[in-house]
């Protein structure tokens, strides 16, 4: 019966290989070469900002050699009220309860129809774990249509999945050869194939709660036409390392404090680079996803709010795994702050920044962090620097309200931090807290790649490497204490 239902299925979704897959190849006329936005990240800066940029460098340049007292207090005040509001709106963050979510379930026979995109590159070693996460997915069979896109280059993946026998409904689209090979380009080109009213992004090393999408289709259902996506939590998995230790914790205190926080207030703010489920409709009126934006989910969410259309999150969550080293982490943190950077270039001269609510959104979520990541490495650099200069006798000690303000900032973070852990339902620790004080300069070595990115290799998308999560001999155990099992 399975098989009649695939070959039924394969009739109209593609054709069939001597594996058994249901395959197609799109043809090369389609998203060869992706379109861009009337105003997309394809423009890096208009002709304003340049003019604009190049004025108040020059502004600045000119003051600090006439008076270059008064400049330097001035950027330290400014500097001083910036680190203050980046911390002290995690803090409030962290005291704002979450937006109410409850949602009467949906019978199967009111489900709408569902379309998974899981858009993937050299991700041979994981295809199987990820067609096992999503087959685990509770929604009928009969509504949720599966599209895996690989690039027409990527042989290995390709073969991977060609070795599978996929379930019903799941088929593999590969894309033609084009430019820019990016994720949001690979999305759009499954976006003109999904048959469903929702669709939802997964990434390779994705393994979603099962009920994730019935909670998804009933909060649309429950919702007006105005809510136009909802965020599920990204989770990460423990691993004790360092690395892997801080990111859990970022990722902890963005996704079960910070968006839900900016989601209570009304206020647009960048997506997650997965889990976001989309009504079809409304992402297609936004013009679906800049191919050219390295965070195409930072930009779609501030293209849907301009819209007036609004952001929500929900309760069950999507686990990943975390970059295990500086080698990897770093490539994969200098795209994210590239992409924030294009971002922020775009909406900066749109509709966003003209709302009140758009501005102050943009401001909190995009140019603060972006500026925080630069300064953070300098900024250590130079505290640590005046506190052996003064133990030598060389120069004075720092203020006492430089070092005060570092208190501050990261009591706030290990305020959000400890309410983020116990969300997620994380084991409370204290050593991801002191540590971040470590964690936070390597945000500098990331923001300098980024910001020589986005002048010589705007659309160049750094590849995350994904390992099976069985590669990790350590993650039954740890996975044991959280009461999950093992993919």
């Amino acid at each position: 019966m399975a098989r009649e239902e695939r070959d039924q299925r394969g009739r109209t979704l593609g054709a069939k290989t001597a594996d058994g897959l249901w395959i197609e190849a799109l043809p090369e006329d389609i998203g060869s070469a992706a379109p861009p936005l009337q105003d997309g990240a394809h423009r890096r800066l208009s002709r304003g900002q340049i003019v604009g940029l190049a004025v108040l460098a020059l502004a600045l340049l000119l003051l600090t050699a006439w008076r270059p007292d008064p400049m330097m207090q001035g950027f330290h005040l400014l500097f001083f009220v910036g680190f203050l509001s980046h911390s002290g709106i995690k803090l409030v963050a962290a005291f704002t309860p979450r937006p109410s979510t409850t949602a009467a379930p949906l019978p199967d026979e009111a489900l709408p129809a569902y379309t998974i995109i899981a858009p993937l590159y050299r991700e041979a070693a994981v295809a199987a774990e990820l067609i096992a996460n999503l087959a685990r997915l509770d929604y009928p069979r009969d509504r949720l249509q599966v599209l895996i896109v690989l690039e027409a280059q990527d042989h290995e993946t390709q073969a991977a999945f060609g070795a599978l026998d996929l379930p019903v409904g799941f088929q593999v689209l590969i894309a033609p050869p084009g430019t820019p090979r990016t994720k949001p380009r690979a999305c759009n080109i499954a976006l003109e194939r999904a048959h469903g009213e929702l669709v939802v992004i997964y990434d390779a090393e994705d393994a979603p709660h099962p009920g994730q999408l019935r909670e998804a289709a009933a909060r649309f259902a429950q919702a007006g036409p105005d809510l136009a996506c909802l965020q599920a939590p990204l989770r990460i998995e423990p691993d004790p390392r360092f690395l892997p230790d801080q990111f859990a914790l970022e990722y902890a205190v963005l996704f079960e404090v910070f968006l839900p926080a900016l989601a209570r207030w009304g206020l647009p703010f960048p997506l997650g680079g997965t889990s976001n489920h989309f009504r079809t409709g409304a992402l297609r009126a936004a013009g679906g996803w800049d191919p050219y934006n390295v965070t195409e989910d930072a930009d779609i969410g501030f293209r849907l709010a301009a819209q007036g259309r609004r952001l929500g999150v929900l309760t069950r969550p999507t686990f990943e795994t975390s970059p295990a080293s500086l080698k990897v982490w770093k490539p994969q943190r200098a795209r994210w702050i590239k992409g924030h950077l294009q971002t922020l270039a775009v909406h900066a001269r749109g509709p966003a920044a003209r709302s009140p609510r758009g501005l102050v959104a943009l401001i909190l979520t995009l140019a603060l962090p972006v500026v925080s990541s630069h300064v953070h490495g300098p900024l250590f650099a130079w505290l640590l620097m005046q506190g052996i200069g003064a133990k030598l006798g060389l120069w004075t000690a720092a203020p006492a309200m430089d070092w005060m303000l570092m208190v501050f900032g990261w009591t706030c973070i290990a305020v959000a931090g400890t309410v983020a852990q116990q969300r997620a339902g994380h084991r409370q620790r204290m050593l991801p807290l002191l540590g971040a004080i470590a964690y936070w300069p390597l945000q500098s070595l990331a923001a300098a790649e980024a910001l020589r990115q986005f002048v010589v290799a705007p659309f160049h998308w750094d590849k995350t490497p994904h390992t099976p999560r069985s590669a990790n001999r350590l993650l039954p155990r740890l996975l044991a204490r959280t009461g999950r099992a093992l993919p």
